[in-house]
């Protein structure tokens, strides 16, 4: 995104990790315009723009998101935002909003700061050798393609979808467990999982949902019967083919890939997810893994969605990956 601005606008040009990084830079230093992502540790895209309202800070803000919702585009511009760009970002799109609001020729006297949102929280005893920058470049391209789901998800219930900051690390399956850090030990799940392949990368996706989730998901899809185990494992199934199939669907699009998918398989009902990790250890090895937690705002409903690539797969997918920084 950088690079697409003006060539006169690069030594002007800062960036920050985290929205109150941002708001660090913006009360020391005028500024014209802030590109803003909405999904950041410590303060989002949200609290950045609520600060600014607050402190009557004069700076023009243009969202930059993966979170395509319509609900997430009208909450920003009701916060004061002047326009949303999806990701990936479109050198075309960029240009057209900056000469809409004359940007052009406001800022070239003074600075700018992209806000971008790569920063991660990282469980380091599950941490293994992963370059930096591959990962910071996974976790954007999860964060478009988890956007995608979110937005089919949030169609469909008509709902507004709470969307994470993604973690991405080289694990063992010994350590497969504490990279569901969102699931609460205590609290019984439910799992599936479904096979992926294509262009020498292949894998599982596992959807874990928390079966405290299963009462609001039959009353939004409007489910009036008695909840079975039947029904619940029908319900389980409905949001998996929604999230898997579009994120593997989003990652595919960025990367120039297409995943063929096998049938989903049940890996239990209503048992603690370390049970049916342990179950299950012998599907998966070393493995790169991707993890999405999604939550329902307004509703008791929270799940994980976790994408395990083969050890075989790494060396294709780093391949692709810095394919797409040489562009």
């Amino acid at each position: 995104m950088a690079r697409s601005l003006p060539a006169d606008w690069q030594d002007k040009v800062s960036f920050a990790g985290h929205g109150q990084e941002a708001m660090e830079v913006l009360k020391r230093q005028p500024i014209d315009l802030l590109f803003l992502d909405l999904n950041m540790p410590i303060l989002d895209g949200y609290g950045v723009l609520q600060a600014i309202q607050a402190q009557q800070i004069p700076v023009k803000v243009v969202v930059v998101s993966g979170d395509i919702q319509p609900e997430a585009r009208e909450r920003v511009l009701a916060f004061g935002a002047l326009d949303f760009i999806k990701k990936p970002v479109s050198a075309e799109k960029l240009q057209e909003v900056l000469q809409q609001f004359n940007a052009v020729h406001t800022v070239q006297d003074s600075q700018k700061v992209l806000d971008r949102a790569f920063a991660a929280n990282h469980h380091s005893s599950a941490n293994f050798a992963l370059d930096p920058v591959l990962r910071d470049v996974f976790q954007e391209l999860t964060n478009v393609a988890m956007g995608q789901a979110g937005d089919l998800l949030a169609r469909l219930l008509k709902v507004f979808v709470k969307l994470p900051i993604p973690n991405v690390n080289v694990i063992e399956v010994s350590e497969l467990h504490m990279a569901i850090a969102s699931v609460e030990q205590k609290q019984t799940t439910s799992a599936v999982c479904q096979g992926f392949i294509g262009g020498g990368v292949s894998g599982e996706a596992l959807l874990i949902l928390n079966d405290s989730s299963f009462a609001d998901i039959a009353k939004l899809l409007k489910y009036e019967g008695k909840l079975t185990s039947k029904t619940e494992l029908e319900l389980l199934m409905d949001i998996g083919n929604i999230l898997i199939g579009a994120v593997l669907k989003g990652l595919a699009e960025q990367i120039d890939m297409s995943f063929s998918q096998g049938h989903p398989v049940v890996l239990g009902q209503h048992a603690p997810v370390s049970e049916m990790i342990k179950a299950n250890a012998r599907r998966w090895k070393r493995t790169l893994a991707i993890e999405i937690s999604y939550g329902i705002e307004n509703y008791n409903i929270n799940c994980d969605l976790l994408l395990l690539f083969t050890e075989d797969s790494i060396k294709t997918l780093n391949y692709k990956v810095e394919f797409l920084l040489e562009e």
